[in-house]
């Protein structure tokens, strides 16, 4: 028979937006249960940021291998054990899950059930188990890779980033069908452990990102020897004697392994919302500002909320919840403050508007730059792949950011924390950046914001008139 629970909060998914909000409230003395019927930890720890990274981390080492000639250091071609770089993976995993566990939330003082949750009515979630009632629910249940209805995809075997890291054999060639962030990153990484990669994207890689930037990524990936196939829709798929192959019209591409990396969709099957008198569409569950459903007792967190789909989102969006239910302070979702990286080689970070959406929302913008080439920190490196590149207002107020290059992830946080602050470009100029480092770049590129100003025939005769009190 199942037990009835009554709690402050119940939470449905155990990822990153879910578990923040769940150590949150119980902390501050709430009744929660957490539901989650897969792993602790969700996809971002499992299946998506944290592996991926720990294979991007061994790809590149076995890059710098044989990349090392420039440095009089020579090169030598990596021998890759690729089920050892696999164990590498889940050893990361491993290392981290502790901190996500169902132990450590459990003595946090947070009732966890292991088991798939629906809603049956406006204030009310069923599990095999127990019946929740609660005050106010969040949904956090996170996404799932989209797979496209490409004629014989039913039939033919394909990895997704749910799949990958359980594969143990390197492939010999692999497709790659999608060219955003997911596919580039993979099919970068595969492609220095060894594999032949093609990937095909029916638009252009990368597309939400600046163009003028993409391109740096674009031909860095073809000169490391992946195929990429731009505005091509794939016909068909199959399974062949030896592996797979795509048809896209009068060409066929055979590989040893597919990967689906074409986005991804809410996971919202199964939780019965209709009961709960929760909108949803397929982009995921509608919300307020605030991150109410149209059920207002009832949150929706994370990917599955609709907006982006990133694990700091989801993490900021857990803030918003705290604040919302337990401190009774409205707190406005603005997410659009968020950056975004591409963990690429150069890699590829953008927060606020690009320079096409600052031009068609305000009507002008002023642009400036500063390429990694003139930078002795990259010169000192052997790699000034790349560059800065800030947008702003005809009066300075910075609207929108893009790096490519080295540790751009790590770079864009600067240009985060000026914009969410509502900062001009003359603050990275009052900076004082330390040298050699890449840091200094983005000191730069404020600097050329004024230097038409600052070199002008009217501050040459400032600069004369004022040498006469001298």
């Amino acid at each position: 028979m199942a037990q009835t629970i009554d709690a402050d909060l119940c939470i449905i998914g155990a990822g990153s937006g879910g578990l923040s909000v769940a150590a949150g409230a119980a902390q501050l003395g709430r009744k929660v249960v957490l539901l989650e019927k897969g792993e602790m930890g969700g996809d971002c720890l499992n299946t998506g940021c944290v592996p991926s990274k720990a294979l991007i981390a061994a790809a590149a080492r076995a890059q710098a291998m044989r990349s090392s000639g420039k440095f009089g250091v020579a090169p030598v071609e990596p021998d890759i054990d690729y089920a050892a770089v696999m164990d590498h993976v889940r050893s990361v995993i491993e290392t981290i899950a502790p901190i996500d566990s169902q132990e450590r939330f459990e003595g946090l003082g947070v009732m966890v059930i292991r088991e798939h949750g629906a809603f049956s009515d406006e204030r009310q979630v069923k599990t095999d188990s127990a019946v929740i009632n609660a005050k106010h629910f969040v949904i956090a249940t996170g996404s799932t890779p989209f797979v496209p209805p490409i004629n014989g995809v039913e039939a033919t075997p394909f990895l997704t980033n749910e799949t990958l890291f359980e594969n143990r054999t390197l492939p010999k060639r692999l497709i790659v069908i999608g060219g955003g962030p997911i596919g580039v990153e993979m099919a970068q990484a595969h492609a220095r452990l060894g594999a032949d990669v093609t990937i095909i994207e029916g638009d252009t890689i990368l597309n939400k990102d600046d163009p003028e930037l993409v391109a740096v990524v674009h031909d860095a990936l073809q000169a490391e020897g992946i195929e990429i196939i731009e505005h091509a829709m794939v016909d068909a798929v199959s399974k062949t004697d030896d592996g797979v192959s795509a048809r896209i019209g009068d060409r066929t591409i055979t590989g040893s392994h597919l990967l689906m990396a074409v986005g991804r969709k809410p996971s919202i099957e199964g939780l019965n919302l209709e009961a709960a008198g929760v909108a949803y569409d397929k982009r995921g569950v509608t919300t307020d500002k605030r991150l109410r459903t149209t059920n207002k007792r009832i949150y929706a967190i994370g990917d599955v909320a609709g907006g982006r789909q990133f694990t700091h989102v989801a993490g900021y969006h857990a803030s918003i919840i705290v604040r919302n239910i337990l401190f009774k302070t409205p707190a406005a979702n603005n997410e659009h403050l968020a950056p975004w990286v591409t963990y690429s080689d150069p890699e590829l970070a953008h927060v606020g508007l690009t320079e096409d959406e600052a031009k068609a929302k305000y009507g002008e913008a002023k642009v400036v730059r500063w390429p990694f080439g003139e930078n002795d920190r990259a010169q000192a490196e052997r790699d000034t792949k790349g560059l800065v590149k800030a947008v702003t207002d005809k009066r300075g107020r910075i609207l929108g950011a893009s790096i490519v290059g080295r540790n751009a992830g790590d770079l864009i946080g600067a240009w985060a924390f000026a914009i969410a602050n509502k900062q001009k470009i003359k603050a990275f100029t009052n900076m004082i950046a330390p040298y050699p480092t890449r840091g200094e770049a983005s000191k730069r590129t404020a600097g050329a914001w004024y230097t038409p100003a600052l070199f002008s025939d009217r501050t040459r005769k400032l600069v004369s008139l004022l040498a006469a009190f001298d």
